[in-house]
C-alpha cells in the first residue's frame, strides 16, 4: 500500500483539545458537544460518572466539563474522590445548582470552574479555553525511557538526538506516551488519526505503529507492546 503521500502533510503545531463532558440529559449532552465540536473541540461524552471514570482510565483529556446531578454517584461525591486519587485534569462544573454554597462546595471539592444553569454558550466555550490553556502551560515534553517529545515544537529525541516522524506517526507516539503502561484500543487510534467516521483501519494502524517502532525502537529498547485483539501499551516512563 502506497502511503508517502502522508508524510507530505503539514505539521501539526497544536491538536485541538480534547475534552470529556460528563451530563446525563441526553438533548443537552448532545446539543453540548455538537457545538463544541463545531468550535474545533474534540468531544467524548458519557452519561455518568462511572461511565466517565471508565473513559479517563483509557485516555488523557485537557479539560473535563462535569455536570453535578447525575445517575448513582453524584458528580461532588466522584469529584472529591477524582482529586483523591492524584487526577489533575481542570474541571469545569456545569449544573443547575447556582446558589453560593453550592459553588464554594463545588470548588472547594476539586473544580477548577464553575458555570451556572442556563448558560451563555460563548460563555463555556471561553470558559474551557482558559481551562485548556492554563494546562497547556505545563507537562510540554513528554518522556518515555529515552524517548522525549517536545509536543509545543512537535519535535521528538532519543538519547539527545532527533528522529523525524511524520505528522500522524507524532500522533500516535502522542497518544502511546500519555497513556504509557496501559493500553490504547484501536479504536482510539483511529479517532485520533483520523477521526471518528472511518473504521475497519486495522491493517493501516498495523502499518503506522511498525513504522514508528522502527524508528524510535532497537533490539535493547522494545518500547511498544502488542496487546493482542485489543491495540497497543508504551512501557512506563523510568
Amino acid at each position: 500500500m502506497a502511503l508517502g503521500w502522508l508524510d507530505t502533510q503539514p505539521v501539526l503545531t497544536m491538536k485541538p483539545p480534547y475534552l470529556l463532558l460528563v451530563e446525563d440529559e441526553v438533548d443537552l449532552r448532545e446539543s453540548i458537544s455538537r457545538g463544541l465540536s463545531e468550535e474545533h473541540f474534540r468531544v467524548r461524552s458519557v452519561g455518568s460518572a462511572e461511565a466517565a471514570a471508565e473513559v479517563l482510565a483509557q485516555a488523557d483529556f485537557d479539560a473535563m466539563v462535569l455536570d453535578l446531578r447525575l445517575p448513582g454517584k453524584d458528580g461532588i461525591t466522584w469529584l472529591r474522590e477524582f482529586r483523591a486519587a492524584g487526577n489533575t485534569t481542570p474541571v469545569l462544573i456545569l449544573t443547575a445548582r447556582g446558589s453560593v454554597d453550592d459553588r464554594v462546595t463545588g470548588l472547594e471539592s476539586g473544580a477548577d470552574d464553575y458555570l451556572v444553569k442556563p448558560f451563555a454558550f460563548a460563555e463555556l466555550v471561553a470558559r474551557i479555553r482558559a481551562l485548556t490553556r492554563r494546562r497547556s502551560t505545563f507537562q510540554t515534553v513528554l518522556k518515555v525511557s529515552d524517548i522525549e517529545l517536545d509536543t509545543s515544537t512537535r519535535r521528538v529525541r532519543r538519547q539527545g538526538e532527533e528522529i523525524n516522524l511524520s505528522p500522524k506517526e507524532t500522533l500516535l507516539l502522542e497518544l502511546l506516551m500519555r497513556n504509557a503502561g496501559q493500553t490504547v484500543t484501536r479504536s482510539m487510534i483511529t479517532e485520533v488519526l483520523w477521526g471518528p467516521s472511518y473504521n475497519d483501519l486495522s491493517n493501516l494502524i498495523e502499518v503506522f505503529v511498525n513504522r514508528l517502532r522502527r524508528k524510535i525502537e532497537d533490539n535493547d529498547a522494545l518500547l511498544i507492546a502488542t496487546v493482542r485483539g485489543i491495540g497497543y501499551s508504551m512501557r512506563k516512563a523510568r
